[in-house]
């Protein structure tokens, strides 16, 4: 007689224990990948610039956006995603889905940028006017401004060369705040301000073609380029003269015969006066160009790009001398002899030319 095998029941038991596992597992994902609980009140989420997928799905998990890290990256992995999130501040509300999220990282999100300060230092101003200029438009103290002014030593290495230590400099920063329209960050420091004027005098410097050989030609060095071109800045309001005024300056220099120009009186009385009189000019300065000879000891203003391309390239004349025309054009009339000068100023004070 044959007997009946009994059957085992172990395959039946290990499909259970399959089934459960899967339905468990199945559970586990369904409900970590659940968003968060929803709220009105957005997260602010920071993606710092490099920050890889894996890092940005484990914050989101440390700051309560998403329940899973690790389910976030394989979701991530399987829709090719991640690859485009962009560095900034987002402000994420929670309960939103993975495709939410991602989608707001990848840059469609509410983005919070900090506040700018936005400045334009025109040219031709002096460090108390730049200090007061910050002060009014972006609330830096004017008084710490300028007492960084004294401190070069703090921004030597943005600096594009060495200042000479000469007691008779007034702000060893003059003239190398370059006069442009930047954009601050409301948190911005004073220093971080002056800091990044001085970085912009060094890359306009350096963006000026064969720079190194047009100032080893003129015999300057960086110092007396930026105080060369001050005094042009000062001088030269129609551009195409500005070359013809360096040029005027170069001639006095090495004729030798004092530079006699106005603005060097101005800044050492340190105030603007429509008109010098007689006394003005006896000013014991050595930035006063009617009582010393040569470039003052720096820079008088901030000169723009153009006073430095003139000083840097003047314009070869025999002209020594030149007066402001009174007709409003801003134009000189130029001389090359004391007397021609005579007749231009009575030109001058006519509204004519001689």
């Amino acid at each position: 007689m044959i007997q009946k095998r009994k059957r085992s029941k172990a395959p039946l038991v290990l499909l259970l224990i399959v089934l459960l596992l899967i339905a468990s597992i199945s559970t586990f994902v369904y409900a970590s990948m659940r968003p968060v609980a929803s709220s009105d009140e957005p997260v602010t989420f920071e993606v710092a610039e490099g920050s890889g997928r894996a890092e940005i799905a484990d914050r989101l998990q440390e700051q309560g956006l998403i329940r899973s890290a690790l389910l976030y990256k394989v979701y991530l992995k399987m829709e090719k995603e991640g690859g485009a999130f962009k560095a900034g501040t987002y402000r994420l509300l929670p309960g939103s889905d993975y495709a939410a999220v991602t989608a707001a990282l990848n840059g469609t999100g509410e983005v919070e940028r900090e506040a700018v300060v936005k400045v334009t230092i025109p040219e031709g101003l002096t460090i108390k006017q730049i200090a007061d200029r910050l002060n009014e438009l972006g609330g830096w103290d004017a008084k710490t401004v300028r007492q960084l002014a004294r401190e070069p030593q703090k921004f030597a290495d943005d600096l594009p060369a060495g200042i000479p230590a000469e007691a008779g400099i007034t702000y060893p920063l003059e003239g190398y705040l370059f006069p442009d329209t930047y954009e601050f960050a409301a948190s911005a420091t004073e220093e971080d301000v002056v800091r990044r004027l001085v970085q912009e005098t060094k890359r306009k410097l350096e963006s000026i073609p064969n720079f190194d050989a047009l100032l080893k030609e003129r015999g300057l060095s960086v110092h007396e380029l930026l105080t060369l071109s001050s005094l042009v800045e000062r001088e030269a309001v129609v551009d195409s003269e500005r070359p013809i005024i360096a040029g005027v300056i170069y001639n006095r220099l090495n004729d030798p015969m004092k530079l006699q120009i106005d603005a060097t009186v101005q800044y050492a009385l340190g105030k603007q006066k429509d008109r010098l009189l007689y006394s003005d000019l006896e000013i014991d300065s050595p930035y006063n160009t009617y009582k010393y000879d040569g470039l003052p000891p720096g820079p008088i203003a901030a000169p723009s790009l153009k006073s430095i391309e003139a000083a840097l390239q003047p314009e070869k004349t025999d002209y020594f001398f030149y007066v402001t025309k009174k007709d409003g054009s801003g134009e000189h009339l130029f001389a090359e002899t004391f007397a021609q000068h005579e007749q231009n100023i009575e030109a001058s004070k006519a509204g004519g030319t001689p």
